[in-house]
């Protein structure tokens, strides 16, 4: 499969651009990543990024209220943005003639963001009641915030995005004025373009637009290692809920911070193998088959500059108990452990988990987003590319070896949702 037209280069102030051609509409996708989120951030300033994020929607001067989105709504385009641990991205739609619309209105928010206080304090009542619906009115979500905590105790990976509440009621519109002053800047930013352009035009158009902005020194952080594992960690949330849910997560390396690289594509697979469709081993033999579960499912992110966890996360089936669905869950772990997957099953894992990778590319978004994050937690575009291939070097020796190397109770957290029942 011929690869598209991907061209990367850096601005005299720092500023990375990725550009991909993908000619199939007339139209384009603009993303800009900073390097900011919430593994930056520490106690008293939790949801920070996430809280600025949400105001730079609030207005400059020169476009000031909801001028940002009234202006490429004008265009007949779509924008928004998103808040993750490692990163704050922002991103437009548009018809490709419009991307110096785009261009503009962003260079405008890098360097002259209003950040008033009188808007910042209705702001932040939204994002208090973004909390409220989210986290603590949803007891999925309030048991993995707590089992975030308990699983990264040290670590990055500690705190919510969206922050806790006491910080959130603390926070001040000069807190949002140093981190804006500390992290947006062109030096810590990647801008991402995919869609029917030329890339010569894109970086000829980004440096009449961004290349004027002057870098500034980033904050030298010291770094946030997690404390190694010296045991299981259990821990129950006793809240009114409707179901049980239980997450079992085991402390895994990221494609960042593992020695060998081919370790996370085989955990790649084996979440695939788990957890990859109707005829994935969890939904056919805990789902269909012993019916002890109700719902079951796998996550493991490869993509991220810390150490992350390999997710189990189910409810029982109406009947059963999550001791009997932790249970079944360790059987599958051990069959990984002590059978090699057989070369029918592997190749049928790597057949379904392509397969999506490629209708997801058929997205302009999808392959901006992949492409931004990549550089934005210091890999690089040309990861994407290499996936198929690397996906398609996986052996059935090499899923088996670092089930038996990772999948050890020692790195294993437990976090389990007793359902308590509310008093009418």
């Amino acid at each position: 499969m011929e690869k598209p037209v991907t061209v990367e280069h850096k601005l005299d102030n720092g500023l990375n651009i990725v550009v991909r051609e993908d000619h199939r509409a007339p139209v384009v996708v603009a993303q800009i990543w900073y390097k900011v989120g919430s593994s930056k951030e520490h106690r008293g300033i939790t949801g920070i990024s996430h809280a600025l994020e949400h105001m730079m929607f609030q207005g400059t001067p020169g476009m000031p209220g909801d001028g940002f989105a009234i202006l490429i709504s004008q265009y007949g385009g779509h924008n928004n943005a998103f808040t993750g641990e490692d990163y704050t991205a922002y991103y437009e739609e548009l018809d490709a003639s419009n991307l110096p619309v785009s261009f503009k209105a962003e260079a405008d928010r890098m360097t002259n963001l209003t950040l008033s206080a009188e808007s910042f304090a209705k702001e932040l009542q939204v994002v208090i009641e973004e909390r409220r619906m989210r986290t603590d009115d949803n007891p999925q979500n309030l048991t993995w915030e707590r089992f975030m905590a308990v699983a990264n105790p040290m670590g990055p990976y500690h705190h919510p995005v969206i922050g806790w509440q006491d910080d959130l009621d603390q926070m001040k519109i000069e807190d949002l004025r140093d981190w804006y002053q500390k992290w947006y800047t062109p030096n810590n930013a990647t801008l991402v373009v995919v869609g029917d352009v030329k890339a010569e035009n894109v970086i000829q158009l980004a440096d009449q637009y961004f290349g004027k902005i002057p870098s500034r020194d980033l904050p030298q952080l010291k770094t946030k290692k997690e404390l190694p594992s010296l045991g299981e960690k259990r821990i129950k949330v006793q809240i009114p809920a409707q179901l049980p849910y239980v997450i079992l997560g085991y402390d895994v390396p990221t494609i960042r911070t593992t020695d060998f690289e081919s370790e996370s594509y085989a955990l790649v697979l084996a979440s695939a193998l788990l957890d990859g469709g109707e005829s994935a081993r969890l939904n056919r033999d805990l789902v269909r088959g012993s019916q002890v579960a109700a719902s079951i499912s796998t996550n493991y992110d490869m993509f991220k500059p810390y150490t992350t966890q390999f997710i189990f996360a189910g409810i029982p089936a109406q009947g059963h108990t999550v001791d009997e669905l932790e249970q079944k869950v360790m059987e599958q772990i051990e069959q990984l452990k002590s059978q090699p997957v057989s070369q029918d099953e592997l190749k049928k894992a790597k057949t379904q988990l392509l397969a999506q990778e490629v209708f997801e590319k058929d997205s302009m978004a999808e392959q901006a987003i992949m492409l931004g994050l990549l550089e934005t937690v210091g890999l690089s575009w040309r990861v994407a590319d290499d996936f198929s291939d690397k996906i398609n070097a996986v052996t059935a020796e090499q899923i088996q070896q670092v089930a038996q190397k990772y999948f050890n109770p020692k790195r294993l957290t437990v976090a389990e949702l007793v359902p308590e029942k509310t008093i009418e």
